[in-house]
C-alpha cells in the first residue's frame, strides 16, 4: 500500500532517491556543450542539442547516466544582422541560479603552474516516468580564481588555441575530478561525445599509475561527429607544455607520440568502443583514421521535444504510447489525411506569424515552403540554390517560398558571406521569389521551422555531412526531406515516399572535390519536374509521403532507439524501460 505525503508518493520518492544516489550511476556522458532549452545557451547547435536530446531519452528510458560539461556565463552567441546582411554577435548573458543549483563541491586543475578552482552546478532532467538524470555544469568563474581563470569557463568556442586547450583540460581533468567528489566511483562506462574530453584518459591513468592504458580502454567509449578537419582539435607540443604540468605532458608523448596531440586519436586509441554517427560516416572515418574499430550508431532526435503540439495531439489520439515508444509511429499510415492536414497547416501558420513578426515580410500560407536551417558552415552551402539564378526562378518563380536561419562561427569570414548573399538575394528577388533569412536561430526556432515548412532542404558537400538531425525532427512533424544523399538521410530516403534526392547516389569515402553543378542542375530539376507539381496538383499523394516520412523515418530516427543502441553497443547495461 502506499503512503501519501502533501500529495507525493512516498514509495516513489524514495525510489528517486535511491536512482539519484551516485553509487547507482553506471555511465558518464561527457559533451563539451549541452543543449536542453533555449534558455540555457550552453550549445552551439547539432553536437549539443543531440547531446541533450539523449540525454532526455536516457532520463525516459531509466538508464544510469550522468551528464558533465561547462557552464558557459556568456553562452555562445546571440545573432543579429547589420544593415548590409553581415551577421553581429553579442554575448548571451544569463543567470544559471534560475535553472540549476549550486553545489558546494569544489576541485582544481593545475593550469600555467597554478591551481584554478572549479565548482559545479546541476540541472536534474525528469524523465517521462520520473526518474532523475543529473547533469553538472562546470564553473571556473567562482571566488579565489583570478580574473582571467574565472573566464575560462565564460565562452564557448569563443577564444583561441589556447583557451579550447584550458577549457578541455577542465572538462576532462576537471570533469572526473568533479565526479569524483560527487561520489561517483563506481561508473563503468565514461561516453566522450567528441574528443573534447578526451584528457579524461590523462585523469584516469593518473589515478591508476600512469601505467594501466588498457585498463582506461575497458572504461571509455568515443564518439566522432564531423570529417571535417576543423571539428578535430589538434594542439601541438609546445602550447600543451606551457597549459599543463609537466607529467600529464610527458604522458600524452607516450600515449601518442611526437607530433603533437591529437585529441579524436586520442579517443580512438584509449576506447573500448569507437562509433561514427551514421552508417556513411562510420566508412569515411574508417578511411580517416585508418581504423577498423569505427562502428556506426546513427543519430536521432528526441521525440517529445520536437514534434509540434498539434501533431503530438493527434499522435497522442491515434497512437498511445508513442512518446514513451516512438517505434509505434510507424501506425502512422493510418492517421487520418485531414487531421494531418490540419495540424501542419497550424504548425505553418505559427512559423509565417514568427516570420512577419521577425521581419515584417508577409508570407503566403498557400504557396510551398521550404526551409533550410543549421550552422552556417561553407560546405553546407546554404547558397547551392544560387548557382544558377535563372533556373532558380524558371523553377520556382511564383510558387515557392524560402527561409533559412543559422548562425556562422565568430571567426568564420566564408559562412558570414553566405549568409550575406543569401541575405542580398532575399532583398534583390522579392518581387519573384520570396525568400527571407531569420536572425537568432536557436532550439526555439528550429522547433517552430522543422514543424512549420512543407519541405527541408539540405545540400552540403558529400560527403561531409557525418549525420544531420534537423531533418529528422523533421519528420516527426510529416515535413519531408529534400537531401543530398548523405549522412543519415541515406538510410532513411525512399524516393518519392520519404522525400527526394538531391544528386548522383554516394559513392565518395574519401573528402574529395566534385563538380557542385551536378547538385544544383538536379535540384532545379526535381523541384520543378516532381516536388511543386506533387504540392500543387496531387495533395493527396504529399499528404500520403507526410505519412510515410512519420511511419518509416521518425519511428526510427530518435534518440530512444539511440540510447538502447549504445546500451547494448557501448554501456553494457539494461535499460529499465517504461
Amino acid at each position: 500500500m502506499s503512503v501519501m505525503v502533501h500529495g507525493k508518493n512516498v514509495g516513489q520518492s524514495l525510489r528517486r532517491m535511491v536512482e539519484n544516489d551516485p553509487v547507482f550511476r553506471t555511465v558518464a556522458y561527457f559533451s563539451m556543450e549541452i543543449g536542453i532549452n533555449p534558455q540555457i545557451p550552453t550549445y552551439s547547435g547539432g553536437l549539443g542539442v543531440l547531446a541533450g536530446d539523449i540525454l532526455k531519452s536516457a532520463a525516459d528510458l531509466g538508464v544510469p547516466m550522468v551528464g558533465i560539461t561547462l557552464l558557459y556565463k556568456k553562452g555562445y552567441f546571440t545573432q543579429t544582422f547589420s544593415p548590409e546582411g553581415w551577421q553581429q554577435e553579442q554575448e548571451a548573458v544569463w543567470e544559471p541560479n534560475q535553472f540549476m543549483q549550486l553545489l558546494p563541491n569544489e576541485v582544481s586543475v593545475e593550469i600555467e603552474g597554478r591551481n584554478v578552482k572549479i565548482r559545479a552546478w546541476v540541472h536534474d532532467l525528469i524523465g517521462q516516468g520520473g526518474y532523475p538524470l543529473p547533469i553538472y555544469f562546470l564553473d571556473t568563474d567562482c571566488e579565489g580564481n583570478s580574473t582571467e581563470d574565472r573566464h575560462f569557463t565564460w565562452y564557448l568556442y569563443g577564444g583561441d588555441q589556447r583557451y579550447r586547450l584550458i577549457q578541455e583540460l577542465i572538462l576532462g581533468v576537471g570533469g572526473l575530478r568533479m565526479l569524483r567528489d560527487l561520489g561517483y566511483d563506481n561508473a563503468r562506462t565514461y561516453h566522450l561525445n567528441e574528443g573534447h574530453a578526451g584528457f579524461l584518459t590523462l585523469e584516469m591513468l593518473r589515478e591508476m599509475g600512469y601505467d594501466d592504458f588498457d585498463k582506461v580502454r575497458e572504461n571509455v567509449i568515443f564518439t566522432t561527429h564531423t570529417p571535417v578537419a576543423a571539428g578535430h582539435d589538434h594542439f601541438p607540443y609546445d602550447l600543451v607544455d606551457r597549459v599543463m604540468t609537466p607529467v600529464f605532458g610527458s604522458t600524452l608523448r607516450r600515449m601518442l607520440g611526437p607530433n603533437g596531440v591529437s585529441m579524436t586519436e586520442l579517443g580512438i586509441r584509449y576506447s573500448r568502443y569507437v562509433n561514427a554517427v551514421s552508417v556513411k560516416h562510420a566508412e569515411v572515418s574508417r578511411r580517416m583514421f585508418n581504423s577498423s574499430k569505427v562502428d556506426a550508431v546513427t543519430n536521432g532526435v528526441h521525440s517529445t521535444t520536437w514534434t509540434c503540439p498539434g501533431m503530438a495531439r493527434l499522435f497522442d489520439k491515434y497512437i498511445p504510447g508513442w512518446r514513451n515508444d516512438p517505434t509505434r509511429l510507424t501506425q502512422a499510415l493510418l492517421l487520418p489525411d485531414e487531421a494531418v492536414w490540419k495540424a501542419h497547416q497550424a504548425a505553418k501558420m505559427k512559423l509565417l506569424a514568427k516570420v512577419l513578426e521577425d521581419t515584417g515580410q508577409e508570407l503566403s500560407p498557400d504557396v510551398l515552403t521550404i526551409g533550410f536551417a543549421r550552422r552556417a558552415a561553407t560546405y553546407k552551402r546554404a547558397d547551392l540554390i544560387l548557382s544558377d539564378v535563372r533556373k532558380l526562378v524558371d523553377a520556382c518563380g511564383g510558387r515557392v517560398q524560402f527561409i533559412f536561419a543559422g548562425k556562422a562561427h565568430p571567426h568564420d569570414e566564408g559562412g558570414k558571406m553566405v549568409i550575406q548573399r543569401l541575405i542580398q538575394a532575399s532583398r534583390e528577388m522579392r518581387s519573384v521569389l520570396p525568400m527571407v533569412y531569420l536572425e537568432g536561430y536557436d532550439m526555439d526556432l528550429s522547433a517552430i521551422l522543422t514543424a512549420g515548412v512543407d519541405l527541408w532542404l539540405n545540400n552540403p558537400r558529400r560527403p561531409r555531412e557525418a549525420s544531420g538531425t534537423s531533418g529528422m525532427k523533421c519528420t516527426h512533424n510529416g515535413v519531408m526531406n529534400f537531401s543530398v544523399l548523405d549522412g543519415w538521410w541515406i538510410e532513411g530516403w525512399v524516393e518519392g515516399v520519404t522525400g527526394w534526392s538531391i544528386g548522383p547516389e554516394p559513392a565518395e569515402a574519401d573528402l574529395i572535390e566534385y563538380d557542385e553543378m551536378e547538385d544544383a542542375i538536379d535540384l532545379y530539376a526535381k523541384l520543378k519536374e516532381k516536388i511543386i507539381p506533387t504540392y500543387y496538383d496531387r495533395r493527396g499523394e504529399w499528404i500520403s509521403m507526410m505519412k510515410r516520412t512519420i511511419a518509416l523515418n521518425a519511428s526510427y530516427f530518435n534518440t530512444h532507439r539511440v540510447v538502447k543502441d549504445y546500451c547494448e553497443k557501448g554501456y553494457g547495461v539494461v535499460f529499465r524501460g517504461m
